[in-house]
């Protein structure tokens, strides 16, 4: 079809300006005549005039029709949070307060509760300005007025307001911020050079390599093949729901039995949970696996204390390497042929992480986010720090250790709550080189619930700036290099550990909340927008299925910098709050492999009771005692969502100062507090961890 070429619209266009045109004529009785503009004939005919009374009636109801459903739609979700506050709230339901931690955390949400009495008090103050129309800044015909001038007395408090505000408030707001500033770029430049480093070992295709067959061996009195002597340790604690797939999983690792030994290291103090894992540990017993079932009538040191006691055991002497599992951790079988090859002709080798894998990432929005985490926290920051330094904190588990580095560095401590962290800084101190298998993984799962995370992040928090306390003295006294010693104090701690989540408290939760209520102190664009947008880009990059996820990611961080600020705090400062260890609550999620041999296993169990009848009295007794004390365990109870205070009385100061940026017509303030002030609500609510894909 040929284009239509309709030149009449520009013919007809209407111009006001005036054209003057001279005409001579020989009768000069007219010279110069000024066209203003076509006839009326000519002008174009408006397009509201060809419409009858009918079409503009549905067209307004049309229209009337989206903004009923709009509005309709905002009703709905604002009746939906205001049904949960109120069952959460006024009828306290799946509300359960821990008498305990009553008395914890006060003097911070006593601070953060001021900080929203006063931004109310500011912002009514400031509304009443507004529309007495007292923004002389806005305005420059107004002058500041004299005593003599006024009009009222609430105008002279609001000038003297302005000129306290501008002289007093805004200075020392100015100079946090721009410290806080500075810090966000030093660390900002931390994780790109981070992510480039990445970006090389991709490109180079750095990775450890085993050499030739490391199980072969050139003495003629030994055979072809020789295994060394391997532990392979399971530390828990209450730990029913994932007790069971560990301990299989650990007793399917394809390596010699006689060169194998397990150690179940149980720290339960509930004596059905107890029965439960013997019982388990017997059955693979009788199947030959070389399996060993420990158990502390007193809980000292938690996990430190654990592994420190079973590593006293006489038997494990002539044992060369020790691998750990936590209770929710699924090596596959040929974990130890992956890892422990390793060491061979590598005597300074002390230590070979492998990286986590999660079943339940998709589970919900937080499982999510926290895979982006330890996504960027493996694949870049412990991959890049094992490539060029050899050295980065052990994770407590999927690890394989030499058991003479463990010695040589002093053992197991109970002396802070991240042993891991702390074996391994003295290891490293004493000449001991690390590596990371970014390649082999091993199965596991990350907490669903907010309250989990939120104690599993406290622990990870508060321990390093406990520890840090303690190896500063023995840092800085080492035989290390002036480079390894800055590396260690100034990012390894300081930077990652402590600066991280000051700034991010500060920055987002305290100084751009304040500076909607002192204009003077306003942060640029760049800082609260473009920065922390092009830093989460680069965290997301290990995790590029995650992409969709960046703006609740970025919002979620900021949120979770009032639990990291309050544990670095009390961990610096050695407040109560650092000694806690609590157990992370697992879901008991398993892999399809997993679930598949369970169901062979069931299966296999019902089939022999079907054949086998010619059974003796004592194993069928024992069979019956065990189903019983199997029935008889409590049910597994879920617990309810909790409220947590700080990050309400944070959102509800966000929101303010939303309100408050909106009235200072101030676009991207306004969606930035909005969106984080509703991420504090959903988090102080607890739905965070709902079943959010």
């Amino acid at each position: 079809m040929a284009p239509r070429l309709d030149f009449s619209k520009l013919w007809a266009k209407d111009n006001r300006k005036g054209t003057p045109v001279v005409v001579t004529m020989e009768n000069p009785n007219f010279s110069v005549v000024e066209i203003n503009g076509p006839d009326a004939a000519f002008r174009p005919v408006e397009k509201s005039r060809g419409k009858n009374a009918k079409q503009v009636t549905w067209v307004l109801l049309l229209k009337a029709h989206r903004a009923v459903g709009c509005i309709a739609w905002l009703a709905t979700v604002l009746w939906a949070l205001l049904g949960t506050i109120k069952k959460r709230l006024v009828y306290g339901q799946g509300v359960v307060v821990d008498s305990e931690k009553l008395g914890k955390g006060k003097l911070l949400f006593r601070v953060i509760r001021v900080f929203l009495v006063t931004s109310l008090a500011i912002l009514g103050f400031e509304v009443v300005a507004y529309f007495k129309g007292w923004h002389y800044f806005q305005n420059p015909n107004l002058h500041i007025p004299k005593t003599s001038e006024l009009q009222s007395w609430l105008h002279l408090v609001y000038v003297a307001w302005l000129t306290f505000r501008a002289d007093y408030i805004a200075p020392p707001i100015q100079a946090l911020s721009k410290f806080c500033v500075v810090l966000f770029l030093i660390q900002s430049a931390d994780r790109t050079i981070l992510c480039l480093g990445c970006l090389w070992i991709k490109f180079k295709k750095i990775k450890p390599r085993i050499k030739g067959d490391p199980f072969t061996t050139d003495d003629p009195e030994k055979s072809g093949y020789e295994y060394p002597m391997v532990l392979v340790q399971i530390p828990m604690c209450n730990e029913k729901e994932v007790y069971e797939q560990s301990i299989s999983a650990v007793c399917q690792i394809d390596w010699p039995k006689e060169h194998l030994l397990i150690q179940v290291l149980d720290d339960s103090d509930d004596e059905s949970i107890q029965w439960l894992i013997q019982a388990e540990v017997s059955r693979w017993s009788q199947k030959g696996v070389n399996i060993i079932y420990r158990h502390r009538v007193v809980r000292t040191g938690y996990k430190a204390g654990n592994l420190k006691s079973a590593m006293g055991c006489d038997y494990i002497k002539g044992y060369e390497f020790v691998a750990i599992f936590d209770a929710d951790f699924q090596p596959n079988p040929d974990f130890l042929k992956q890892t422990v090859p390793h060491f061979k002709d590598n005597p300074e080798l002390g230590l070979v992480q492998a990286r986590w894998a999660f079943v339940n990432k998709d589970e919900n929005l937080l499982t999510r986010l926290q895979n982006i985490n330890l996504c960027f926290h493996f694949e870049v920051e412990q991959q890049v720090n094992g490539v060029f330094l050899n050295f980065f904190g052990f994770n407590g588990t999927a690890g394989v250790w030499r058991i003479k580095a463990l010695e040589e560095s002093g053992g197991w401590l109970e002396r802070t709550t991240v042993e891991d962290m702390d074996i391994a800084v003295r290891a490293h101190l004493n000449g001991w080189k690390f590596i990371f298998l970014n390649d082999v993984k091993v199965l596991c799962e990350v907490p669903e619930s907010y309250e989990a995370y939120r104690k599993q992040q406290h622990r990870w928090h508060s321990g390093p700036m406990q520890l840090f306390r303690l190896c500063l003295p023995a840092i800085l006294t080492s035989k290390l290099s002036a480079w390894r010693k800055t590396n260690l104090i100034v990012l390894f701690f300081l930077l990652r550990k402590l600066i991280l989540p000051f700034y991010s408290f500060t920055l987002f939760c305290i100084i751009v909340p304040l500076s909607m209520f002192v204009p003077e102190a306003e942060l640029p664009l760049w800082v609260i927008c473009y920065v922390p947008v092009f830093m989460s880009f680069l965290n997301i990059l290990p995790a590029p299925k995650c992409f969709p996820f960046i703006v609740p990611y970025l919002l979620f961080e900021n949120t979770m910098s009032v639990t990291k600020f309050n544990a670095m705090i009390s961990g610096l400062f050695q407040l109560g709050s650092s000694y806690e260890w609590v157990v992370t609550k697992k879901a008991g999620r398993s892999s399809e492999s997993d679930l598949l041999a369970a169901a062979e296993r069931e299966s296999k169990t019902i089939n022999q009771l079907q054949i086998q009848r010619g059974v003796s009295e004592s194993e069928l007794s024992e069979l019956n005692r065990f189903n019983e004390h199997k029935e008889e365990a409590p049910a597994t109870v879920k617990k309810a969502n909790k409220i947590y205070k700080k990050e309400l009385a944070l959102a509800f100061l966000l929101l303010v100062a939303a309100v408050r940026s909106l009235l200072s017509a101030q676009g991207v303030h306004f969606y930035f507090l909005l969106f984080q002030g509703v991420t504090f609500l959903l988090v102080g609510l607890d739905l965070i961890g709902e079943q959010m894909s």
